[in-house]
């Protein structure tokens, strides 16, 4: 009797200690999924969904607003906006929706996260809307420090070699390096105007982005000034080389405005969200075919998107000697 109680015990302290082990370590997809937000349930959530817009499952269950999820480069966590405690500040989640905590201990108005290729720093925009300033910040993970870029914008979005943060100022999409500090400006053709929203392809030769190519802003239109009538509406999506050549326009201008886009891992395709009778779309459009698919059609506001596929991604399983190597570098291979 006393050797089976030895063995139930043995047995027992086993399971637990691979449960402990094996649980430090966050599953990411084995097949090719999107994150997007909606508000079908009332308030703003973090889904999921497969390419093809099916499969959709909820993964934030909060009565506070969760929005614009972003995978981590090897799929296992997931970098999202909430204020849920009472500041829009960010907050890390593994990728089944999981072990959710807050990025920083002390709470700031923090906006448009974007993850460094080996997953180890984010970058961000600092919301200070009081003074309409919203510098770009840096920060390694697992650390309370954070540094300031030196420039200011909206959309930060790091290149996958690591060395550069392409972000959006006064509707320009500027390129800074990370480590000098200095910057490529103008990036993009001015035959677009109003360029935001930028989005690296994943081995850094192009960028999509929001923006409109005709007809210009008045050149004496002030910040916060009203946009002419129907100006909005063209909105629409661009993707450009990275070094300003190329433009090609995706998503033609018939309106309502085409907005957040976000190139496929394999670069034929751009995520992007659209209003279409009345409520807002997620939308897919081939790079090279034009076809364009609606993902979603629930009634409500489906915004935002960001796609992880594993076929493009480090390995998850933990090797260290591999953190160093940058996502572009594995593509080029």
């Amino acid at each position: 009797m006393r050797m089976i109680k030895l063995l139930i015990l043995f047995q027992f302290n086993v399971l637990v200690l691979n449960v402990s082990v094996f649980s430090v370590y966050a599953k990411a997809p084995t097949t090719a999924k999107i994150l997007f937000t909606s508000i079908r349930d009332g308030n703003r959530e973090i889904y999921i969904m497969s390419p093809d817009g099916s499969e959709q499952l909820r993964l934030t269950h909060h009565p506070a607003n969760d929005l614009k999820a972003v995978w981590s480069p090897t799929g296992e966590e997931i970098l999202f906006i909430s204020d849920r405690d009472g500041v829009r500040d960010l907050y890390l989640m593994d990728a089944d929706g999981s072990n959710v905590r807050r990025v920083f201990k002390r709470e700031a108005d923090r906006g448009f996260p974007s993850w460094s290729p080996n997953s180890k720093q984010i970058t961000y925009t600092h919301m200070r809307w009081n003074v309409k300033r919203y510098p770009i910040y840096i920060a390694t993970l697992g650390e309370q420090e954070e540094e300031e870029l030196g420039v200011a914008g909206l959309f930060p979005a790091w290149s996958p070699d690591g060395t550069e943060i392409a972000y959006s100022i006064f509707a320009r999409i500027t390129i800074i390096n990370v480590r000098t500090r200095k910057q490529k400006q103008p990036l993009l053709t001015k035959e677009a105007d109003w360029q935001l929203q930028p989005s690296w392809s994943a081995v850094g030769n192009k960028i999509a982005f929001s923006g409109h190519k005709d007809p210009p802003l008045p050149p004496d239109r002030m910040p916060g000034d009203p946009f002419p009538p129907g100006w909005e509406d063209k909105q629409t999506i661009f993707i450009i080389n990275s070094d300003g050549t190329g433009l090609q326009q995706l998503v033609d201008e018939a309106g309502p405005k085409a907005q957040y886009p976000e190139l496929s891992p394999n670069g034929e395709e751009v995520l992007y969200t659209q209003e279409i009778n009345g409520q807002f779309q997620v939308f897919k459009v081939g790079v090279n075919s034009g076809i364009r698919t609606q993902l979603t059609h629930i009634a409500g506001w489906n915004t935002g998107g960001d796609w992880f596929d594993p076929a493009y991604a480090l390995p998850v399983s933990p090797q260290p000697q591999l953190l160093t190597t940058t996502w572009g570098e594995v593509k080029r291979k």
